[in-house]
């Protein structure tokens, strides 16, 4: 079934739940007109849906592979790719003084949605280069800056992000990479980084890698780690690539999906390097990276839940099977419960969806105005975005195998690649435990006072529909409260209290933020509707989840260390 982008639902969100036009009354956006908004989108959809769809099952049966040295990548991935740079896609949000589009990050979240339901792993290469080129921007000095920036915003060159190694996953600072000084400005950097997306390819010029390494007077921990960037071919004097620096790619992961993105094992001996940044402040410059690549992780999710949903719709709208409920349907879709998973498939969706548009407006915001209360609101709703976001695409593609039945376990429907290529969002970039852990310890740091901000409108909102949508509007309110007082006291919780129920938290505070915008939705289409319809779904049939998990906030974590690892021995 061929992919159809829901451009539709980018315009409706932006338009009436999001608050897009926040963004275009601004100085910094000013240009971000309607008719080029409508533009981005529709040339966007048409990219996911002729270009980069077709490669998807491409990728997976023909995954990248290491040959001789050299990373091969999947047949019409080199096509798909220039077709991607060409277009100017790699850096939609990019600042224009390098070449950039200098769009809203809102519009390249929503690019970002469709690619990703089209192709996750192609999409997964300008991904990391839209990161590694927000860190630049804001931590590398001018000379930098000139050689790379252009480059990687052509999409000539990729970019990478190397912080993983064998012994050093998400504790960081337990990393062994060396960064020596060799007394020109620049450094050697040796050791190996594991699970490095698209560290290699054979269709583009250089691959700039931004490596996180010791210097000699680092100290242990992440306080004493650096950012170094050290690109495969070392630029000669006119920019060009020039001779082949130190370092290789040693092997391929063999993965459970994402087959045509070659993750792999890199080997840096002595490799040239210069930094970015200052010394010992490698996290700080890299979390801009990290940031970034988390909202869009967030979108992964979602866009793959998408495609999943689309798939799973056109499929109970064709499978004659029983005798449905519903007059007049012969085919699955008319029975109760297929249709109860479709509904929870579309309002998941939708819910995602709205929290990862409503985190990057709240950066563009932040961006464009320089107020703090929008950065404290991005930094509280990027875990929940990456999260959330990541969560519903894994539920929405195990629905849609489900609701194929058998044929969902069967390869050729594609089916099961959408829910291998999708299990591995909610770990990379920082698996989803820490991001809840992010969300009930830093973004906690100012006293909940963002987070009370934010659930402060939505009870605003709530009643403000109370009279149009009292029952559901009812809901919405007396959920938003029951998250206050459970935040008030989370933030009076030890900290190992409060990561005992993090995840729980997280998703709660992601379901009330859901029916709030499907509330909004709503109020949008008058109180009655398709839309309307879904955000009875989502309010009366998914909010009630969040009761039984904030009970979980109040336990604390004794009876999880009541249990003994020989305890938990079968």
């Amino acid at each position: 079934m061929p992919y159809r982008a829901p451009i539709a639902d980018f315009r409706f969100l932006m338009d009436h739940v999001t608050g897009f036009d926040r963004i275009a009354g601004t100085d910094r956006f000013a240009d971000t007109t309607p008719e080029m908004v409508e533009a981005i989108l529709t040339e966007a959809g048409k990219m996911a849906e002729t270009v980069l769809a077709p490669l998807n099952r491409v990728g997976d049966k023909t995954p990248a592979r290491l040959e001789n040295g050299v990373v091969r990548t999947p047949p019409g991935f080199a096509d798909g790719y220039r077709a991607l740079a060409a277009g100017g896609w790699v850096a939609i949000a990019a600042r224009a003084e390098h070449g950039g589009m200098g769009l809203p990050l809102t519009l390249a979240t929503a690019v970002n949605d469709m690619f990703s339901s089209a192709c996750l792993s192609l999409q997964l290469n300008p991904l990391l280069t839209q990161g590694q080129i927000e860190a630049l921007e804001h931590h590398a000095d001018d000379t930098l800056k000139a050689l790379y920036l252009p480059k990687l915003i052509s999409g000539e060159w990729n970019g990478t992000m190397n912080l993983t190694e064998p012994q050093a996953g998400s504790d960081v600072g337990a990393l062994r990479t060396k960064a020596e000084p060799k007394g020109d400005g620049t450094y050697a950097i040796s050791g190996q980084k594991i699970f490095i997306t698209w560290g290699d390819s054979d269709f583009l010029a250089n691959t700039v890698h931004l490596v996180l390494a010791r210097l000699p007077d680092g100290g242990p921990g992440t306080k004493g780690i650096s950012l170094f960037l050290v690109p495969k071919f070392i630029p000669d004097d006119n920019g060009a690539p020039g001779r082949r620096n130190d370092l290789q790619v040693v092997s391929l992961e063999h993965k459970l999906g994402i087959h045509g993105s070659p993750t792999c094992v890199m080997q840096f001996d002595g490799a040239t390097g210069w930094l970015v940044g200052k010394p010992h402040g490698g996290m700080a410059a890299m979390f801009t990276m990290m940031n970034n690549a988390r909202l869009a992780v967030g979108a992964q999710g979602v866009g793959m839940a998408e495609i999943a949903y689309q798939q799973a719709l056109d499929y109970a709208g064709n499978r004659v099977q029983g005798r449905p409920a519903e007059p007049g349907r012969s085919t699955i879709i008319g029975h109760a419960d297929v249709r109860r998973m479709l509904a929870t498939m579309k309002a998941q969706i939708f819910s995602a969806r709205a929290i990862a548009l409503s985190c990057a407006t709240a950066i563009d915001m932040a961006s464009a105005t320089g107020a703090e209360e929008w950065n404290a609101r991005a930094a509280l709703l990027t875990p929940i975005a990456k999260a959330y976001g990541t969560d519903v695409g894994v539920a929405v593609c195990s629905d849609g195998v489900q609701l194929h039945g058998g044929m969902g376990f069967i390869e050729e429907t594609g089916a099961a690649q959408l829910l291998r290529d999708v299990r591995i969002t909610p770990i990379y970039e920082g698996t989803n435990g820490i991001q809840a852990m992010d969300l009930v310890a830093r973004k906690m740091a100012d006293g909940g006072d963002a987070a009370f901000r934010l659930i402060g409108e939505v009870e605003t909102s709530a009643q403000a529909a109370r009279d149009a949508l009292p029952d559901l509007a009812g809901d919405v309110w007396a959920a938003a409260e029951t998250l206050r007082e459970a935040t008030e006291g989370l933030i009076g919780q030890e900290l190992n209290d409060r990561f005992a129920a993090a995840v729980p938290y997280l998703r709660a505070f992601a379901l009330v933020l859901g029916a709030h915008f499907h509330l909004k939705a709503a109020m949008a289409e008058g109180g009655t509707g398709p839309r309307t319809a879904l955000a009875r779904v989502a309010i009366r049939r998914l909010l009630p989840e969040h009761v039984g998990l904030l009970v979980q906030v109040r336990e604390g974590a004794a009876d999880l260390y009541a249990l003994s690892p020989e305890d938990l021995v079968a």
